[in-house]
């Protein structure tokens, strides 16, 4: 699993939480240290050792962006000898069961899983940053109808695909490593040039059609970024960075 962080240090605990809470724990957690200058490193650091969490490793990349961040985690993780790859944010919470729904996902059949190469999961808001239902509700709605628009947007339709388009929203998607490796893997962007997640997404799909959302891979994800900007701007944001403010790292 790869986290990529960039100054979380005030708001990484719960984070930590969720994944020291995970009903599978047989797993390694590579943080990404994305050039902080708030202590997050040394924060997760002290969170790993006073938990006795060996098998979780702090990297440093201090090439700016999301899409290079998590690139070296995934890429530390493959050359640790990982074949099933996850990724979430350091904002966000994994359901219990989330290391353990990656697993029967992208499992091969024969062992007992699914067989699927990508996996897609529900991404819904968190419920500890004082929204109240109406809005978390509307939060919902809103990524469904990311994913209705994305399946009808030009850049998304193409003959050389093989199945059909299907969102996976960086802060909770899973991928074997040896698709993550055909498909040229996250595109070393910053977040500001080029949704990474959906560009993976769309390598894929020139590659397979073992690809699926899945309900039952939970990630409770921040709302913080519509809370800064307000929920139409985020849409506009997430659709193609219309609209683009001059400080996109929201903490």
């Amino acid at each position: 699993m790869t986290v990529p962080v960039f100054n979380e240090a005030a708001g990484i605990a719960p984070t930590l939480e969720a994944l020291a809470a995970q009903s599978d724990a047989d797993f390694d957690v590579w943080f990404v240290d994305n050039d902080s200058t708030d202590g997050s490193a040394d924060v997760i650091r002290s969170f790993a050792s006073s938990h006795g969490l060996t098998r979780w490793h702090v990297i440093d990349e201090p090439e700016k962006g999301t899409g290079a961040a998590a690139d070296t985690g995934m890429r530390a993780a493959i050359a640790a000898g990982a074949e099933l790859l996850a990724r979430t944010d350091a904002d966000c919470l994994p359901r219990a069961d989330w290391t353990a729904s990656v697993r029967h996902a992208l499992t091969p059949r024969a062992g007992g899983g699914l067989g699927l190469r990508l996996v897609g999961g529900e991404l819904v808001p968190r419920h500890d940053e004082g929204l109240g239902w109406p809005t978390r509700f509307a939060l919902r709605a809103a990524v469904e109808l990311a994913e209705a628009f994305g399946r009808v947007r030009p850049g998304n339709r193409d003959p050389a695909y093989l199945g059909p388009y299907m969102m996976a929203a960086g802060c909770n998607v899973a991928i074997t490593a040896e698709l993550y490796l055909a498909a040229g893997g996250f595109p070393r962007t910053r977040i500001e040039d080029l949704h990474e997640d959906r560009a993976l997404v769309n390598a894929v799909r020139r590659l397979t059609r073992e690809y699926a959302r899945r309900r039952d891979v939970v990630v409770r994800g921040s709302s913080r970024r519509v809370q800064a900007w307000g929920l139409k701007n985020t849409l506009l944001w997430y659709k193609d960075h219309a609209y683009r403010p001059d400080h996109v790292d929201i903490r």
